[in-house]
């Protein structure tokens, strides 16, 4: 069982409930979708199956798909949306896609390299993040490509790095400070538990689902990371900024202004082992990088309340 996310319970609240699989927005659909025409799951001229089954199998209403359909066609990816008939993935298609070392939302890049990465006999993902949503929904891809019987790595290996629990953060705070920093914390706190349980559960199934030697290892920084890093195989690394906006946000019925970032949209600039002398350079720095980290100043991490 995958489960899902967004909605896992958290803070001790309903453990003993298996989480419910939330409802996705259409742009989650389009991402997806994004990927499939991306990694050549679905060729140029290749019909989509319909509204009805896409709807299915996400979990959403066919109004949503419809939304997901018209930004893959606004992107020209697709022909023929309409209620009528299956969309059609467009003729010219490689030519709208992005190359590999072209810079892309989180969320658009970093599924359908994680899913390549699971080729591999020997998966090692190693990430630092400051709650891991990005990385947990990027795992549904290889996961359901594992489902299907497309994939079986032997051993798969993940390290993430997370901020501590017990520090000060830079950011998600409050604009005005004060007594609303605790239950901004306690926020982001529940959010960097429930995405960390979920992506541990998910992972550790496929032990038991397919007898994958699977291992999960979190350990928490004693600082904010202004920026996310995804090291993949040891031959390729995922780089982006958090960037600060301030945005409104209801957090247990209390709305509140906070400095935060939308970690899924942020910008990734792909860097490849062996394709150029910088970016060898780069993969290997960040993997020293990550690993002095994980080895002296950060402590084990229990994902509880």
């Amino acid at each position: 069982m995958v489960v899902d996310a967004k909605h896992a319970a958290v803070n001790g609240r309903n453990r003993s409930q298996r989480p419910r699989r939330p409802q996705r927005s259409h742009r989650e659909v389009a991402d997806a979708l994004r990927s499939r025409i991306r990694s050549g799951e679905l060729q140029p001229g290749q019909r989509m199956p319909t509204q009805a089954k896409l709807a299915d199998e996400f979990g959403v209403e066919r109004g949503a798909v419809r939304q997901a359909l018209r930004i893959l066609q606004s992107e020209h990816l697709l022909s023929n949306v309409s209620k009528g008939s299956p969309a059609t993935v467009a003729q010219d298609v490689d030519k709208t896609l992005p190359g590999p070392e072209t810079p892309q939302p989180t969320m658009v890049a970093l599924a359908p390299r994680i899913a390549d990465a699971f080729a591999a006999q020997h998966v090692e993902i190693d990430a630092l993040c400051l709650t891991a949503v990005s990385l947990t929904l990027a795992m549904g891809e290889p996961l359901r490509l594992i489902h299907e019987g497309r994939l079986k790595p032997a051993k798969v290996d993940v390290r993430v790095l997370l901020p501590s629990r017990d520090i000060d953060l830079a950011f998600p705070v409050p604009v005005d400070g004060g007594s609303d920093d605790d239950l901004v914390h306690e926020h982001w706190l529940a959010q960097r538990n429930a995405q960390g349980q979920v992506l541990r559960h998910n992972l550790l199934a496929l032990r038991a689902t397919h007898g994958i030697d699977v291992h999960v290892t979190f350990r928490a920084l004693p600082f904010t990371p202004p920026v996310k890093l995804y090291l993949l195989n040891g031959a390729e690394a995922l780089f982006a900024y958090y960037t600060l906006t301030r945005r409104g946000e209801e957090i247990d019925h209390e709305y509140l202004e906070t400095y935060d970032a939308e970690g899924t949209q942020s910008m990734l600039f792909p860097f490849e082992q062996g394709s150029a002398l910088r970016d060898t350079t780069f993969v290997e720095q960040s993997h020293l990088w990550f690993n002095a980290l994980w080895e002296t100043i950060s402590l084990e991490l229990e994902l509880t309340s």
